[in-house]
């Protein structure tokens, strides 16, 4: 009986993967999110396999070639040493992608610990750190990475190092803010009641939910760096040379040949653009998605 009974109940229904709703979610109702993450992630497939996929060297140099115009041999062009332009171009997406996911991420580590610690304490802590806070905020991030380049000089760790603190300073604001209205709800004042130590509070009620806006943070984190580092590439402060950066592409033979090669500030200059939006839309698209005030808009 127990086996005829069983074979006419109906079978359990699987429920489907939180992955796969996400991506379904995106590709449906945020498709110009869906678009910039695609953008993205051939960004980074190119940056991390720059070495296979470029034709050339970075550096390798054939005066014969010397600002040759895009063709089916040169893609992007050649610039005033007859490098090709469309290498560089990917080597230095190999260099952004780096120093953009670094100092985001390390921004958003810092910004997370303060924000979930301040946050939560409350009291004279959270007054007297978001006052320090606010000193910080008040100098210009630009002045802040010249002086700290010029005095330590240029290169990748230092570069990765003050953008990270200087994006991630900041952004406490938005991640205490989410843990300031997480911390009021009830599982967190269970918690409590029963004994739960601050760690753990923290590790398994806090964190978990404030994980949306510290995602969103990431992604539009990397955005600002790639455009930090480009500035300061730009003006001579970045990744020395010979390596390419996007930046650097801008400044230097792009500027001196831009009228006889306007491809050398074109590539460059369309690269920096396209990856900036593409994750800035993800980022906004990411938002949107995972803000449960936000789940019926289109």
């Amino acid at each position: 009986m127990a086996t005829v009974a069983d074979d006419l109940l109906p079978a359990p229904v699987a429920k489907p993967r939180p992955f796969r709703v996400f991506m379904r979610r995106l590709f449906r109702d945020k498709r110009l999110g869906a678009v910039g993450a695609v953008i993205f992630l051939v960004f980074l497939f190119c940056g991390i396999f720059a070495d296979f996929l470029a034709p050339y060297g970075y550096n390798q140099i054939s005066p014969i070639n010397r600002l040759k115009p895009p063709s089916a041999q040169f893609w992007f062009g050649t610039d005033h040493l007859g490098r090709d332009l469309f290498s560089r171009c990917l080597y230095g997406a190999q260099l952004s992608v780096i120093i953009g996911l670094s100092a985001a991420a390390l921004a958003t580590v810092i910004s997370t610990a303060i924000g979930i610690f301040t946050g939560y304490a409350g009291g004279k802590t959270d007054m007297i750190t978001q006052r320090l806070v606010d000193a910080w905020m008040s100098f210009p991030d630009l002045v802040i990475l010249i002086v700290v380049v010029s005095v330590l000089g240029p290169g990748m760790p230092q570069i990765i190092g003050t953008l990270g603190l200087l994006l991630g300073i900041a952004g406490s604001r938005i991640i205490r803010g989410a843990v300031l209205s997480v911390r009021e709800n009830m599982y967190v004042h269970a918690a409590q009641s029963i004994g739960a130590s601050t760690w753990r509070i923290l590790w398994k009620h806090i964190l978990p939910n404030v994980m949306p806006p510290i995602i969103v943070l990431f992604t539009t984190r990397v955005g600002a760096v790639i455009l930090a580092e480009s500035g300061l590439a730009f003006l001579g402060l970045g990744v020395p040379p010979p390596a390419p950066t996007w930046g650097g592409l801008l400044s230097g033979s792009g500027r001196t040949y831009m009228f006889q090669g306007p491809w050398l500030v074109i590539a460059p200059g369309l690269c920096l653009t396209i990856v900036v939006y593409a994750t800035n839309v993800f980022g906004d698209a990411l938002r949107d998605l995972l803000d449960p005030r936000m789940r019926g808009s289109r």
